[in-house]
C-alpha cells in the first residue's frame, strides 16, 4: 500500500446508495472511510463508520464534525431544496478547512443541448429540474478554490446490482414493457470503472471538471436490448419514447481532463462487465 493513501479522511454522503456504497467499498481498504445512510439497515448500523442521515431532517455539520473529513464524497438523494442547503454547508466547510469535495453530477446538467455531445469545459444549461439542481450545486462548489473542488458528470451509470437493471429484470418477469429511447445517443459507464476513476483522483490529488463516460457513443434503444439479450432469450416488450422526432445527444465525453487508458471504457467493455 502507497504510504500517502492512509492520511486521507473520506466521508462519502450517500454510502448506502448503489454507487456510494460501491466507492466505499472501494476506499475503505486504503483510507479511513466514512458514510452516511438512510434507511436503516444492520449493516450499516453495526458499522462505526456509518452514520445516519436524513438530508430534510439532519444538519450535515454534525456529521462533518464528527469525521473530519480531508475529502467529502457527495453521492447523495433526495429532495432537492435540502440538498441545496447541505452542500451550501459543505462548501463552507470545505473554504474553512483543508478539505475537498468530489460532487457526482450528471450529464443532465446539459440536457437542453440536443444536437451535439459536452465537454469539461462546455456551458452548462438545463431544461429539466435534475439538470437545473446539478448545476446549481456545481456553480456554488467551483466557486471554491479551485484545488479544492472536482466535478464529476456522469452518463448513464448500470452495474449488475444497479436499480435500472433491477427494474429491467421486473419489468420481463412481470412481462411489462422495458421504455427505451430510440432517439437518444448517448455515452455509458459502470459503478466498477467509476470506483477506479474516483480511486485515481484521489492518489493523484486531481481537481476540476472530469466527464466519465464511454469513449464512445450509443443508441438507447440499441444499448438496452443488448442488456436485455444478457438477460433473457425470450421476446421482451418495448415501449418507445420518442422525446423528439431528432437524434438528441446527451452524452459527456472528455476533452481536457482525460484519464490514462486503463481507466477509460467502451460501451462494449460496460457490456462485457455486465455479462460477468
Amino acid at each position: 500500500m502507497k504510504q500517502h493513501e492512509q492520511k486521507h479522511r473520506i466521508l462519502i454522503l450517500g454510502a448506502s446508495g448503489f454507487l456510494g456504497n460501491a466507492i466505499y467499498r472501494e476506499l475503505c481498504s486504503y483510507f479511513k472511510t466514512f458514510g452516511t445512510y438512510f434507511t436503516p439497515r444492520k449493516e450499516f448500523e453495526d458499522n462505526q463508520h456509518f452514520f445516519q442521515y436524513n438530508v430534510e431532517e439532519d444538519d450535515v455539520y454534525e456529521i462533518l464534525n464528527a469525521t473530519r473529513p480531508s475529502i467529502i464524497i457527495s453521492a447523495l438523494r433526495g429532495d432537492f431544496h435540502a440538498q441545496t442547503i447541505a452542500h451550501q454547508h459543505i462548501a463552507e466547510y470545505v473554504s474553512q478547512n483543508d478539505c475537498k469535495i468530489i460532487f457526482l453530477s450528471s450529464a443532465n446538467a446539459f440536457d437542453a443541448y440536443s444536437k451535439y455531445p459536452s465537454y469539461e469545459l462546455d456551458k452548462t444549461l438545463s431544461h429539466s429540474i435534475y439538470g437545473h439542481f446539478k448545476i446549481k450545486i456545481e456553480n456554488m462548489l467551483l466557486r471554491l478554490p479551485k484545488r479544492q473542488v472536482v466535478v464529476i458528470r456522469l452518463p448513464m451509470v448500470f452495474g449488475i446490482q444497479c436499480p435500472r437493471i433491477q427494474e429491467i429484470k421486473t419489468n420481463l418477469k412481470d412481462n411489462e414493457a422495458v421504455e427505451i429511447f430510440p432517439n437518444l445517443i448517448m455515452n455509458v459507464t459502470i459503478d466498477t470503472k467509476i470506483t477506479q476513476q474516483v480511486h485515481y483522483i484521489i492518489n493523484r490529488n486531481k481537481h476540476g471538471v472530469f466527464h466519465l463516460g464511454s469513449t464512445d457513443l450509443v443508441h438507447h434503444d440499441d444499448f438496452i436490448k443488448e442488456i436485455i439479450a444478457l438477460i433473457t432469450d425470450k421476446r421482451a416488450k418495448y415501449k418507445h419514447v420518442y422525446t423528439t422526432n431528432e437524434d438528441r445527444y446527451l452524452a459527456v465525453l472528455p476533452k481536457y481532463n482525460k484519464l490514462p487508458k486503463h481507466l477509460q471504457i467502451t460501451s462494449e467493455k460496460v457490456l462485457e462487465e455486465l455479462n460477468k
